[in-house]
């Protein structure tokens, strides 16, 4: 069966990143009748917190990303010293003694010589005796996988035949010396416990790929499918690393962008297929195919949410929207015509708020200097609320009339002197809404 994960850290919010491994692991286990489970990558119990385990649920919930089962790191910790002991028998994990200031140091040297700043092993080389004498010496002690120098290959799914020399990394480290597990071996034991088939991910974890399949093969697993997508950029090809708190699907959300607008962008950005509003997670999956993604850096621009987003909402049925106009205060004789009206002029379904403020109480009008004396003769002969079709037509005709005006010199003026906009619904649909109109005078 088809298994694949989202391994999110609890450590901060997903953003755009990170979002697009969520959502390429979950359209390849549905499209597959798979699994796709939710591992929350704990094992760091100073910076995972729970807030952010919710706000991970809650992002991937509202984007509609259902996970089978949920996992968590933290619980498997016992599992993991097994592992390990297993490794430390097979003669694949070695205790290590250096200090970072003492590894920084090797790694200047290293590069000085013009060599790559790999580890030199130098603690598989340290008796028992030697290691008892750091330990006593109050060095502490942390744990390295010992890697098979040899080439590490893998088709990538997306980035194509990948080789990699074992003996350009370093073996990596797997437990601190304060008995944190760390990622690369957690996830590896994780993966291979729970059956994952499928793995993509971004395309700076290929150096954590070509190890763990090492570490898969020790444990005596068989490694996963891996893919790697591009990394994101920003519009104009900025690296999007100190953005990505601002890029954080909660603060999305909190924008007025809506799910399928984000699923359809990231569904599609970076490949070969055109990016498409769809309207649910199955019309997109239909379509998903990792072959179609190319690994150069992807430009990624969030203005590019909002015309989709505007697309959607502007597709809505009424019923849909039933409640928020509801709690606007828009009573239920006007509801469904309000909806009519505005709904083509809105991006964000917050938009709304302003179209029936400005309907309740009117808007303060805007009018150039030049028309001032022409808005207040008109506004004189326009009669009080209510409203109805016609109303706009006798009125406009009335002031032609009067003033002679007519056409674009007529119709603008009046447009922006009973709504403040430049723009907006047709005015003979929007006079029956409007509850008040605003006093104008030409001093």
């Amino acid at each position: 069966m088809t298994t694949t994960r989202f391994a999110p850290s609890p450590t901060g919010y997903i953003h755009v990143g990170n979002l697009r491994a969520a959502l390429f692991n979950y359209l390849i286990a549905r499209k597959a009748g798979g699994t796709f489970i939710l591992r929350l990558d704990d094992t760091d119990k100073e910076r995972s917190k729970q807030e952010y385990v919710d706000g991970i649920m809650r992002d991937l919930d509202w984007l509609g990303l259902a996970w089978d089962r949920v996992e968590r790191q933290s619980d498997r910790l016992e599992r993991y010293g097994e592992a390990a002991a297993g490794l430390r028998a097979k003669g694949r994990f070695y205790e290590c003694f250096e200090t970072p200031t003492e590894l920084d140091l090797k790694r200047k040297k290293q590069r000085n010589m013009g060599k790559p700043p790999v580890y030199d092993r130098a603690s598989l080389s340290l008796s028992e005796p030697e290691r008892e004498k750091m330990r006593a010496e109050g060095r502490e002690g942390y744990w390295r996988f010992q890697l098979d120098l040899e080439r590490i290959e893998w088709a990538d799914g997306i980035m194509g035949h990948i080789s990699i020399d074992a003996a350009s990394v370093s073996d990596p480290v797997l437990i601190r010396a304060d008995g944190q597990v760390l990622y690369t071996f957690a996830s590896s034991v994780d993966d291979v416990d729970m059956g994952v088939t499928h793995i993509v991910r971004g395309a700076d974890h290929v150096t954590n790929t070509a190890t763990q399949i090492q570490i898969m093969q020790a444990l005596g697993g068989t490694p996963p499918a891996f893919a790697h997508h591009s990394l994101l950029t920003g519009a104009q090809g900025e690296g999007l690393s100190k953005r990505l708190g601002a890029l954080s699907l909660r603060d999305l959300r909190a924008q007025g962008v809506e799910p399928e607008a984000l699923l359809s962008l990231m569904a599609r950005l970076g490949s070969s297929q055109p990016v498409e509003l769809r309207a649910s997670l199955d019309e997109i999956a239909d379509g998903f195919d990792l072959a179609q993604f190319g690994s150069a850096p992807t430009k990624f621009d969030v203005a590019d949410l909002f015309p989709l987003t505007q697309k959607h909402n502007q597709s809505l049925p009424f019923d849909a929207v039933r409640d928020r106009i509801a709690a606007l205060g828009v009573p239920d004789a006007l509801a469904g015509r309000f909806w009519e009206v505005v709904s083509k002029n809105i991006t964000v379904i917050d938009d709304l708020a302003g179209w029936w403020a400005l309907c309740r109480d009117g808007a303060e009008p805007v009018v150039a200097p030049e028309d001032r004396a022409f808005v207040a003769e008109a506004m004189a002969l326009l009669p009080p609320p209510p409203y109805t079709q016609s109303t706009w037509a006798e009125w406009t005709e009335s002031v032609k009339k009067a003033t002679g005006r007519k056409g674009k010199a007529l119709f603008m003026p009046l447009r922006r002197a009973l709504t403040g906009q430049q723009h907006g619904p047709e005015m003979a649909d929007l006079m029956p809404l409007l509850q008040k109109v605003r006093a104008f005078g030409s001093d």
